[in-house]
């Protein structure tokens, strides 16, 4: 029988505060992460974050060499350890027991310890959320499929800047590689399993 995690990917307070324009979104979330809960499924946090100085970012990174130039003007902390802006959004921030796992770029495998994490507790199945759908969601699921994970993304559970590209994500990419569901079917379908 597969073992599930959900994780919960760059909901970080200073990435939250960069997509405004859905409400709903934390709460929906919570809903997920509730449900993993009472399901027993664990709930995995995945963060970016760096080093003082950030020696982690190559300039050549488009990504993330933007944020080391911002810190070295002195506009922002960037990630860095200590920065509250690197924080887990206080609406979802994680409970005793919960695994958090610090990656250095897009993918949520990537630069982190999660795939040891994930195989020491004997996961198999990954319930994917996060912001964004085109960063962090996009990259997990092609990493995961590769690692051979089963994989369902939780459409809703997911945010991006551009709806356009969120729905071509959800709808057309991603179900090549995962089951994609809202956070109510999962939710239910758990329930309906305990």
């Amino acid at each position: 029988m597969a073992k599930s995690a959900l994780l919960v990917m760059d909901v970080q307070q200073d990435i939250v505060r960069r997509f405004p324009g859905d409400a709903d979104y934390l709460p929906r979330l919570r809903k997920a992460v509730d449900a993993a809960r009472a399901a027993e499924i664990p709930v995995i946090y995945v963060v970016v974050g760096f080093r003082a100085g950030h020696p982690e970012i190559s300039p050549r990174n488009k990504s993330f060499s933007q944020i080391a130039v911002a810190v070295a003007s002195g506009d922002t902390r960037g990630f860095a350890e200590g920065d509250p802006g690197a924080r887990i959004h206080s609406d979802l921030g994680p409970e005793d027991g919960d695994v958090v796992v610090i990656k250095k770029r897009v993918s949520a495998f990537a630069g982190s310890d999660l795939d040891m994490v994930l195989r020491a507790q004997g996961v198999d199945s990954l319930v994917l959320t996060g912001i964004a759908t085109s960063g962090v969601v996009l990259s997990t699921v092609r990493q995961a499929a590769d690692l051979d994970f089963g994989i369902t993304v939780l459409e809703d559970g997911c945010l991006d800047n551009d709806p356009e590209v969120h729905r071509v994500l959800t709808g057309k990419v991603f179900p090549r590689q995962a089951d994609v569901v809202s956070v109510d079917e999962w939710a239910d379908s758990i329930a309906s399993h305990k």
